[in-house]
């Protein structure tokens, strides 16, 4: 039983992680009725930031730096880069759908991944990841007009920067097994904050209107999707393979859809619900396959003959 525990604890948190990443995307389209996209950025991982410090306060011995330079590299893409492609995709594109583009994320861990960790996808994950790109393409709809070129580029960027910060977080782990998730979020997250911050007090935009529902917005973008969010992450991708954990952040924009379905009345296209499908079984499939090896690799390690 405690063989599966750290699996099993990764999927709970991918669970939870979906639920509260999706519903942000609905949470954020409230949020930018009253501010420009970059001042909300800045304010929620700058909430984000002080909550995981909070937390790390109460873990003394966690509050030494991670390692610095993949520490930095991490901060730079999968906080910084991605947020400022993915802020940029949407005000030079004004599509929502064009956010989805950033969950390109396992299409690009696959490669970097078999490159940098030399996790080498089976035949069963290379047929997850057809299906579920079929699936993807199907969500996002590119035969309706979902932005300009320069927003879809920015779009792919950001995914990119994410994939490159998700495989460098797994070599984290691997090569600094006393590194925590938290401790690694929480640092990465202060450098990628910095950046945030700066670039929201450089680039103009309309004023902040202060509302409770904005404030609300903030304090779940912050406390939930930023710093929880982010943490969890961490944790899947410590006790995942990359590439799997890749593939299964596809769950987030297909919750994304529903979410958008059941509170804003925005019902899925038939297209749309064959991409759900796709992706689901996909997932479906990735993780019977994982418990799977977890099985195999059970038995061949209580068997010294096995190969």
């Amino acid at each position: 039983m405690s063989s599966h525990f750290p699996q099993r604890a990764a999927w709970l948190a991918l669970i939870f992680l979906t639920i509260v990443w999706a519903l942000n995307w609905t949470i954020m389209k409230v949020a930018l009725d009253y501010s420009g996209p970059f001042a909300f950025s800045a304010l929620r991982y700058a909430v984000g930031t002080l909550v995981l410090f909070g937390l790390l306060a109460f873990r003394p011995a966690q509050l030494r730096p991670s390692p610095w330079w993949p520490t930095i590299v991490i901060g730079l893409t999968q906080i910084a880069a991605f947020q400022t492609f993915a802020q940029l995709a949407l005000v030079t594109g004004g599509a929502g759908k064009t956010a989805l583009l950033s969950y390109t994320l396992p299409f690009w861990v696959v490669p970097l991944a078999w490159w940098w960790l030399h996790e080498k996808p089976g035949w069963l994950r290379w047929i997850c990841i057809a299906v579920a790109a079929v699936g993807l393409v199907c969500v996002i709809s590119p035969w309706q007009r979902v932005g300009d070129l320069l927003s879809l580029l920015l779009a792919l960027a950001s995914g990119l920067v994410w994939a490159v910060g998700t495989v460098i977080s797994k070599r984290v782990f691997e090569q600094h097994p006393d590194v925590t998730p938290l401790q690694l979020t929480a640092w990465t997250m202060l450098i990628g904050t910095t950046v945030l911050v700066i670039l929201g007090l450089m680039i103009p935009e309309r004023p902040i209107h202060w509302t409770t529902s904005y404030i609300l917005a903030i304090a779940y973008s912050g406390f939930l999707s930023s710093s929880i969010g982010w943490a969890l992450w961490a944790l899947v991708v410590q006790r995942l393979p990359a590439n799997v954990s890749g593939l299964t952040s596809l769950a987030v924009p297909v919750a994304g859809v529903l979410f958008a379905w059941g509170l804003l009345h925005e019902r899925p296209s038939l297209a749309e619900w064959i991409g759900i499908a796709l992706i689901a079984a996909a997932l479906l499939a990735l993780n019977f396959s994982e418990r799977g090896d977890t099985n195999s690799r059970i038995v061949n390690r209580g068997n010294p003959t096995a190969p």
